[in-house]
C-alpha cells in the first residue's frame, strides 16, 4: 500500500513537471520591453513632406487606403511598410530626375501604422479599437486608450494574444485587477498584440 502511495506522488510530481514544462510563460513585465522595430508607415497616416529649397513640392499628405502617396512631379510613390527615412530615400531618387541633389525629409504627423504594428481591442472595452503600437506602450496604456471596462467585461479573464517565433500564444491577463490599482498586472505591449475581453457570464 505504502509502494502504491509513493508511485501516486512521483506520478503527480512528474504530471505537474510536464504541465509546467507546457505552459506558455507569462508576457513580459514593464521594464523588460523587447526593442520595438523602427516606425512604418501605414495606410491613414499623416505624412509631412519637405523637399529643401523647393516650398512648391513640400506639404503635407495622406497616405491613401491603397499605401501610396502623391506629390508634384512624382505621381505615385509607395509609403506604406517603410519608415520615413525609406521613403525620403525613395522620394530623393524619384526627384532627382527633375531637381539636382534633391533633399528629402519625412515626418510622420499622424499615426495609424500597418496592421503588423498595431495592438487591437475587441470584446467588452469601452471603445474596442485598434491603435498604432507606441515604443514603450503598456497594458494599462492600452486600457486608458479604449475608456476601460464595460460593466459587462469578465476583465480578469481577459487574454493577450501574440505572435512569438511565428507561433500564436495566449496569456492570462488580469484586468480588473490592474484598473483597480494593482500595478504588478501591468504587462509590456508588442506591436500585434490582440487583447480580448470576454462577456462575464453573470
Amino acid at each position: 500500500m505504502k509502494a502504491k502511495t509513493i508511485s501516486r506522488v512521483v506520478f503527480a510530481a512528474l504530471a505537474l513537471m510536464v504541465l509546467g514544462a507546457c505552459a506558455t510563460p507569462p508576457p513580459q513585465p514593464v521594464g523588460e520591453t523587447a526593442q520595438a522595430p523602427d516606425y512604418r508607415i501605414g495606410p491613414g497616416d499623416g505624412l509631412r513632406i519637405h523637399v529643401r529649397n523647393n516650398p512648391d513640392l513640400s506639404m503635407s499628405v495622406p497616405v491613401r487606403p491603397d499605401g501610396n502617396i502623391s506629390i508634384p512631379l512624382v505621381e505615385q510613390m509607395t509609403a506604406a511598410g517603410k519608415n520615413p527615412i525609406e521613403l525620403a530615400d525613395d522620394l530623393e531618387t524619384a526627384l532627382s530626375a527633375y531637381i539636382r541633389d534633391p533633399l528629402v525629409t519625412v515626418i510622420v504627423t499622424s499615426f495609424v501604422g500597418t496592421y503588423e504594428d498595431q495592438v487591437r481591442v475587441v470584446g467588452e472595452a469601452a471603445r474596442p479599437q485598434s491603435m498604432p503600437y507606441r515604443r514603450g506602450m503598456t497594458l494599462l496604456d492600452v486600457m486608458i486608450n479604449v475608456g476601460g471596462l464595460t460593466q459587462f467585461a469578465a476583465g480578469n479573464r481577459a487574454r493577450l494574444v501574440r505572435e512569438v517565433s511565428g507561433e500564436q500564444k495566449t496569456y492570462g491577463l488580469q484586468l480588473q485587477g490592474l484598473l483597480g490599482g494593482d500595478i504588478a498586472s501591468n504587462v509590456a505591449m508588442q506591436p500585434g498584440d490582440v487583447v480580448i475581453i470576454p462577456r462575464t457570464m453573470f
